[in-house]
């Protein structure tokens, strides 16, 4: 082992290891991918573009786990509602509480449910809601299980945006018609 740590992990120089940057192989058949790439969402990944690689599953997955975690996540609520009558500090407290997170929950599921289908359109705006959406986090993990249960949370949106990329991206190069290096010189009229 060598005491240098620039040269600890540099291959040997044999016929078959190159010395140079690695560059892709030209020799594969591997075809290279041009245009716009779908964006990934999370838990899917970009298995929605065409519904493949265990696309129903995580579906599945992902309405389930939602549901169970909003399930665990109103255990926890009931437990610390619990807490709140064991302290006897009063019903006013105890209603307010509930209040709080019924209206944090439907502020966070409609929230959640509308990032959904559109961007946000004044994205400090939303950044102040988020402490909102956390306490309402039960409101948020329902709309992720709704949604869930016809496609994959902000499918729709990501497909609109990365189709009209698509149509942006052919229309562009429809409308080339070749190197425009290579194209015959017209005349000069005199």
């Amino acid at each position: 082992m060598s005491e240098n740590p620039q040269h600890a992990d540099t291959p040997s120089t044999t016929p078959d290891t190159p010395t140079g940057p690695t560059t892709p192989d030209t020799r594969t058949t591997t075809p290279t991918i041009t245009g716009p790439r779908p964006e990934p969402l999370r838990l899917f990944g970009t298995t929605w573009l065409h519904h493949d690689n265990g696309y129903a599953l995580r579906r599945v997955g992902a309405s389930l786990g939602s549901l169970a975690a909003a399930a665990a996540g109103c255990f926890l609520l009931r437990f610390a509602y619990q807490g709140l009558q064991i302290a006897d500090v009063g019903g006013f407290v105890g209603m307010l509480v509930i209040v709080m997170f019924a209206v944090c929950s439907a502020i966070a599921f409609r929230k959640t449910w509308e990032g959904f289908s559109a961007r946000p359109a004044d994205p400090a705006r939303e950044q102040s809601l988020r402490s909102l959406k956390t306490i309402g986090f039960v409101g948020s993990l329902l709309a992720y299980f709704f949604r869930s249960l016809t496609e994959a949370p902000g499918e729709k949106l990501h497909r609109t945006e990365y189709e009209a990329a698509v149509k942006q991206y052919e229309r562009r190069r429809g409308t080339r018609t070749g190197n425009p290096a290579a194209r015959k010189k017209k005349p000069k009229r005199t």
